[in-house]
């Protein structure tokens, strides 16, 4: 089946209005705010969501009865490249993780109730929300199997116990989906539940921010407790002991919307840089013109295309309703390490300047580094990518001696 790699024209559009939305509104405040959305406060992303919305560009990934644009992963690969050429695009658009993975999680599971309670608000951007899974050594990170929070039945309904770290967006946030063992034990691969816990909740307590080299996800990264946390029965999400097989609606779709952001990020540092190589004059010619900085030049928009390549051919697998399990790790591994080297060979064709506060070159540098491990290792994602060949070789090679 080929791949169609031309956006609609009504997409098309939405990425047009979104760039110069991006260009005009936003980056002026991303200038002011030295990139760091933390320092830019709530008042400032409620002044940016609303001007999305007066541009139309508010919500692309969202269903239209929520407000949204109801794109689907190829179409938003499109436009959320665009809104990530800022640190703060994502944000205005209420596309910025972990609110955009939890959208598009409780439109495929929640219930008519928890969607009006949840999603809606979340949707429109009136509330934040996070997604509390990781937890310290030697409980879930790049091993989800090892969850040790636990759910344990009460009367009416569920007690939670257990800590998380790394939490993005907890500080602030209305509310967050708690991954919690019902059954077994840590290690084995089933028996998580999720829940959704309102902030409110005397048993949910956000201890920390950890201090980490990036600061342009909004809320932080936190250290969260739950410690005596009891929820109702209709705070499940989804199927008791099904918490695993629902976090894969939101894992393959999550990585590629993270990819699609930072692809933006790539290629607003190779602007930046080709700016400044063409304009820049030494040793009797333009910084361009020079043989080692045309490499570097090129090697960017090489890793900028086929990370866009790789984006879109696992977005398809995706809207195909496939599980994209391999094409959206391997388009992570590819990109996280790809939107690194444009960004470090950008600053560096900038010299004196691209370190320097004058140009957001370094704080983008600052920013894109832990991509390589959020959302899985590049290293667990290159097990996990030849397991899945070898596997297939051999499966192969058995069906030739059968």
């Amino acid at each position: 089946m080929p791949i169609e790699l031309t956006p609609d024209p009504e997409v098309a559009d939405l990425a047009d209005r979104t760039a110069a939305f991006v260009r005009d509104v936003v980056i002026p405040v991303e200038e002011e705010h030295a990139g760091i959305t933390a320092r830019a406060g709530d008042a400032v992303r409620a002044r940016l969501q609303q001007a999305a919305k007066d541009a139309g560009v508010f919500a692309p990934h969202v269903s239209a009865e929520h407000g949204g644009h109801g794109l689907d992963m190829r179409a938003r690969a499109v436009v959320f490249e665009e809104a990530g050429y800022s640190l703060f695009g994502p944000l205005a658009l209420n596309i910025a993780a972990p609110d955009e993975g939890n959208m598009h999680m409780l439109e495929h599971i929640a219930t008519p109730e928890q969607k009006e309670r949840y999603l809606r608000p979340l949707a429109t951007g009136e509330v934040r929300s996070c997604f509390a899974m990781t937890e310290p050594s030697p409980g879930a990170g790049s091993d989800p199997a090892a969850l040790s929070t636990r759910a344990e039945r009460v009367p009416g309904g569920w007690r939670i116990d257990g800590r998380k770290w790394f939490i993005t967006g907890a500080d602030g946030a209305a509310y967050a989906i708690c991954m919690a063992r019902t059954s077994g034990e840590p290690g084995d691969r089933g028996g998580a539940t999720m829940f959704l816990v309102d902030a409110d909740n005397p048993g949910m307590k956000v201890i920390r921010h950890i201090e980490t080299l990036d600061e342009s996800l909004f809320g932080g990264h936190c250290e969260v407790v739950f410690d005596g946390c009891v929820v109702p029965d209709d705070a499940v999400l989804g199927e008791v002991d099904k918490g695993f097989e629902y976090a894969q609606v939101r894992l393959g779709p999550a990585r590629m919307t993270h990819c699609m952001r930072w692809l933006g990020i790539a290629r607003r540092a190779q602007d930046i840089a080709v700016g400044r190589a063409a304009d820049r004059r030494l040793f009797g010619s333009r910084l361009a013109e020079l043989g080692m900085v045309q490499q570097m030049i090129a090697d960017n928009e090489i890793d900028i295309a086929a990370s866009r390549g790789l984006i879109r051919h696992a977005c398809w697998e995706l809207d195909q309703g496939r599980s994209g399990a391999q094409s959206t790790a391997i388009a992570k591994t590819f990109t996280a390490e790809a939107v690194w080297r444009v960004v470090d060979r950008s600053l560096q064709m900038c010299g004196a300047l691209g370190i320097s506060g004058d140009v957001l070159l370094s704080r983008f540098l600052r920013e894109v580094r832990p991509f390589r491990i959020y959302d899985g290792p590049s290293e667990t994602h290159r097990w996990a990518i030849a397991k899945r060949i070898v596997g297939k070789h051999l499966k192969a090679s058995n069906r030739g001696e059968a």
